[in-house]
């Protein structure tokens, strides 16, 4: 076959396959009543919304988003943000984990059994490829560029890694590659040094990064992957759970598998800590991440919200979404979700507010007040510093909320401390006068 025939790849020739089962332990409270992919990013969007945007941006318009816990919220979401026209045969479904006839248990048992159980639904759709990909990182990525490259090479399988310093290394999974970038070796979380040592990034693959640093750096797995449909059915044909525990180890002996290098940004939203980092980096003039990139946005659903009002505040390196209402208040370098309310007298610093759901009727306002209940938002004269405000929070008047002084992990009435950051979950109520 002619090579550069071969580079051509159509969307029809690929399904994507977002994985979204997570329990999402390590974002707890923000995943108490939500699946990972479905945490509010950005001040308006959802993690969900960077892989979904991603495919439709690389044209690749098949995508099926395997779901599991608390995930009535993330099925809520993409049904009413992605609908393609009946012409572009494209679509996105959810599959959520089910019992069957030959699957009593039900619940996916690792990223490789979740892809498993589906197959039998990606085989209704005539396809010579599978990408993989998460649903709870922040990236911007030319698939196509990852799948031409697949085809190029005569992959059976491809995975894409990023580079990362000796530092990060010992989180991931390494893998080690020749001078093609054909994976020879792979090794999940090394921690001995002299096992590392044997790991790292040299020439001549070294040389064609465009890296400036004399830091060793090794090649980590982004558990993004793109399969072989043949391959795929063939490797699933077992118990084995993980696909980088179990799957791609086994098919480094046996099968050509190779490693796409990727040099963009790119953060693996897993825990609070990093979540807040990678929240309050897009404050900045210059992110790291660029929401306003026009030749490849970010889509979420549209809420037709009106602008947001600001009276008599002062605002400093802030993202401020649609339809909020501030009043009289200082906010400096925070993300105010949509339909926020902030009243009078309130300083918000290094925070994210997740704002709200709906908006409060005048009827609701009178009952809330009646039975002493403050109303949705941020009551007046507070002040919150280093705070993630979940959903529908309501504070009352003269609050104050900060991890200072406190253990960087605790569990209180209404909070969470998790990495020295206060989350007030989801529907939480704190009263007025209250001190955390």
């Amino acid at each position: 076959m002619d090579n550069s025939a071969r580079l051509t790849v159509s969307g029809r020739d690929v399904v994507a396959v977002i994985m979204g089962g997570g329990a999402g332990t390590r974002l707890f409270p923000l995943t108490k009543d939500r699946a990972k992919p479905a945490v509010p990013l950005a001040a308006k969007y959802r993690l969900v919304d960077i892989p979904i945007s991603n495919c439709i941006n690389s044209d690749l318009k098949r995508i099926f988003v395997l779901t599991q816990f608390n995930s009535t919220s993330l099925n809520r979401h993409i049904q009413q943000s992605y609908r393609f026209d009946d012409f572009s045969q494209g679509f996105v479904e959810i599959m959520a984990a089910q019992q069957t006839t030959t699957n009593k248990e039900g619940w996916y048992q690792g990223t490789a059994d979740a892809v498993r159980q589906n197959l039998v639904h990606f085989r209704s759709h005539q396809h010579d490829y599978v990408l993989i990909l998460s649903g709870d990182q922040l990236y911007r990525m030319n698939l196509r560029k990852l799948l031409e490259q697949h085809v190029a090479s005569y992959a059976d399988v491809t995975v894409a890694t990023i580079p990362v310093r000796r530092d990060s290394a010992k989180g991931f999974g390494i893998m080690h590659v020749d001078d093609e970038k054909r994976i020879v070796r792979f090794v999940e979380k090394p921690t001995d040094d002299a096992l590392l040592d044997s790991l790292k990034l040299e020439d001549p693959v070294l040389s064609t990064l465009n890296v400036h640093t004399s830091d060793d750096l090794f090649l980590a797995s982004m558990g993004i992957y793109v399969f072989n449909r043949k391959v795929l059915s063939a490797s699933l044909d077992n118990d084995l759970t993980d696909f980088g525990k179990h799957i791609i180890p086994g098919l480094i002996k046996s099968h050509r598998v190779f490693s796409y290098i990727y040099q963009g940004y790119w953060e693996d939203i897993g825990t609070i800590k990093a979540f807040y980092e990678a929240n309050l980096d897009l404050c900045k003039p210059v992110p790291q991440f660029n929401f306003y990139d026009v030749a490849a946005p970010i889509y979420s659903r549209a809420r037709f919200l009106p602008g947001s009002k600001i009276e008599n505040s002062h605002v400093e390196q802030a993202v401020i979404a649609d339809g909020c209402i501030i009043t009289a208040s200082k906010i400096e370098n925070s993300l105010i979700g949509i339909r926020a309310r902030i009243n009078e007298g309130t300083t918000i610093k290094d925070c994210i507010l997740m704002g709200s759901d709906y908006y409060e009727t005048d009827q609701h306002l009178l009952m809330a007040e009646g039975k002493g209940i403050p109303r949705i938002g941020i009551g007046k004269n507070c002040k919150l510093e280093r705070v993630i405000v979940d959903k529908n929070a309501r504070i009352g008047d003269n609050v104050k909320i900060s991890p200072e002084g406190k253990p960087a992990n605790m569990d209180g009435p209404n909070f969470y401390i998790r990495d020295g950051i206060v989350c007030i979950p989801k529907n939480a109520q704190v009263a007025s006068d209250t001190v955390i």
